[in-house]
């Protein structure tokens, strides 16, 4: 994550968001809606998760500075996240990737956060913009871009599974979990070289 380009920051988001990974449980708590409101439901999980997601890239300097907290820091927090997360992408729980779920229509909790709105993908924002400052409406292009796809993923997620079946969408999920451990590792190398950088 040296330097990134439009289409490279638009994959990495649309994996640390992993719309695809998620459908099992788009499914299970889309059945909890009433078909009627299904749509407008899926608008304001979306909503809330893009507005989330732009504040902090909006605020990231600030909030860095505010908690006294450097890229470096950032970078191999962002890294162990994703890692974990990525492991639990690898190696099912019965409980998901994001733990246990409450019943009920979701309200924010958990498909807007953290299922779209994660700690990987706020950390991945931040680090996008702390990084290349001057491309921060690139990147907020490249965040509507996945959200979107990520709201067309929800809205077709039944027909989605339908047609891919139970064992596709596992077998995709763990390949998507290993392009993300790589990347989790990838991210935790080059925070610590910046450190290593540092020392005297």
């Amino acid at each position: 994550m040296e330097t990134s380009s439009f289409a490279s920051a638009f994959i990495l988001l649309l994996l640390v968001t992993d719309p695809l990974g998620g459908i099992p449980l788009f499914v299970s708590l889309l059945k909890q809606v009433p078909k009627a409101r299904r749509t407008r439901m899926i608008v304001r999980e979306v909503s809330v998760a893009f507005c989330v997601l732009v504040i902090f890239m909006l605020f990231g300097q600030q909030f860095l500075q505010l908690m006294h907290l450097s890229e470096t820091s950032l970078g191999i927090a962002g890294g162990v996240i994703l890692f974990l997360i990525a492991l639990r992408m690898v190696f099912p729980h019965p409980e998901g990737v994001f733990g246990d779920t409450s019943e009920g229509e979701p309200f924010i909790v958990p498909l807007a956060i953290p299922l779209l709105a994660g700690p990987s993908a706020l950390a991945t924002v931040l680090l996008l913009v702390s990084r290349e400052p001057a491309r921060l409406w690139e990147w907020v292009g490249a965040l509507a871009l996945t959200m979107l796809v990520c709201g067309f993923t929800l809205a077709f997620s039944e027909k989605i599974s339908l047609l891919l079946g139970e064992r596709v969408t596992t077998a995709f999920e763990r390949l998507m979990g290993l392009i993300l451990t790589a990347i989790a590792v990838e991210m935790l190398l080059s925070g610590i070289r910046h450190y290593l950088a540092t020392l005297p």
